[in-house]
Parts: C-alpha cells; sequence; structure tokens
C-alpha cells in the first residue's frame, strides 16, 4: 500500500502536543496526511458540521473548554448552536484533533483512538 492509496486527513494545531503525537503517528504509520492547520484557515460552516457528525459528536461534546474563552464568551451553559456559531468565529474553541481516513472519524483526544484510523 502506497501513502496515497489510504487518505488520511488531520486537522492540526502544531502548538498542541496531542495533535503533534497524531500527527507523526500517522506518519510512522506509512501515511503523510493532508494537514489542515485550521486555526489558520478557519472553519467553513459545512465543513465544521461534517467533521462533527461524521465523528459523532454534537458541538458541545467537540468544545475545547481548556482557557479563559469559553467563560469569556458564556460558553458554559451554551446550546449547541450558539457553540458552534461561536466555533465558525473563533477556531479555537475545537478541541483536538479530528483525523478522518478510510475507517472513519474521530477526535483524537485520548491518543489511542487515532489507531482504528490508520491501515
Amino acid at each position: 500500500m502506497t501513502k496515497t492509496d489510504f487518505p488520511v486527513t488531520i486537522w492540526h494545531n502544531p502548538g498542541c502536543s496531542t495533535s503533534r503525537k497524531a500527527l507523526q503517528a500517522i506518519r510512522d504509520a506509512g501515511v503523510e496526511p493532508r494537514v489542515i492547520r485550521y486555526l489558520e484557515t478557519g472553519w467553513a460552516e459545512a465543513e465544521l458540521h461534517t467533521l462533527l457528525e461524521a465523528a459523532g459528536l454534537t458541538p458541545a461534546q467537540a468544545l475545547r473548554r481548556k482557557g479563559d474563552l469559553v467563560a469569556e464568551l458564556g460558553l458554559t451553559e451554551a446550546d449547541d448552536a450558539m457553540i458552534f456559531a461561536a466555533m465558525l468565529v473563533h477556531p479555537v474553541l475545537v478541541e483536538r484533533p479530528f483525523v478522518q481516513s478510510p475507517k472513519g472519524t474521530a477526535l483524537c483526544r485520548p491518543l489511542d483512538r487515532l489507531t482504528a484510523l490508520l491501515p
């Protein structure tokens, strides 16, 4: 199997150690993934919706609660629509890393969720 025979995409934050470890694990599996630096590109509404749906997560379940932004924006008790809207404006609110492969889509935190997605 060549690297292109098994397409993998990672929504990556190079400042996150878990995301860096996931990227390295994908490469160690012999795959060069498509890397999306979502903090730089932002999220398209349809892309984020599709990603969450594929992973079986609600916006609240994918919300990165670390840091002060969640509280500052009043998202601690917000509904999914409000959280989703905030994620589009503030990409950092989406937990990471998300990984998609022919085997599925998952939020790979904890990192052991990645194994099921690799060849």
